[in-house]
């Protein structure tokens, strides 16, 4: 796995992880009673986006450490996954 390939797969780890995230403990302006004219009560009042960027943050570079690790290892190979699902790819020469 190159550079480019590790920072991408963190990309997606953390877009993943954030939107997971982003629900967690939001309060909506229908929940507290405040729903601001012109708005739709399930708009967030407090949503802590710096708090969960950071949650998001740490989570994911665990998961990418993982991950990464896994890939680079060899443990589990592009190959592997094929005979698994699809069964298309040619058998490695040796």
């Amino acid at each position: 796995m190159g550079l480019t390939s590790g920072i991408v797969l963190f990309a997606v780890i953390w877009f993943m992880t954030f939107l997971v995230v982003i629900p967690i403990r939001l309060k909506t302006q229908g929940d507290l009673g405040e729903i601001v004219p012109g708005t739709h009560a399930g708009s967030p009042e407090v949503h802590n986006l710096r708090r969960k960027a950071w949650i998001t943050t740490l989570v994911s570079a665990v998961l990418w450490a993982i991950i990464a690790g896994t890939i680079l290892s060899g443990a589990i190979t592009v190959r592997d996954i094929d005979g698994w699902m699809f069964n298309r790819m040619e058998p490695r020469s040796e």
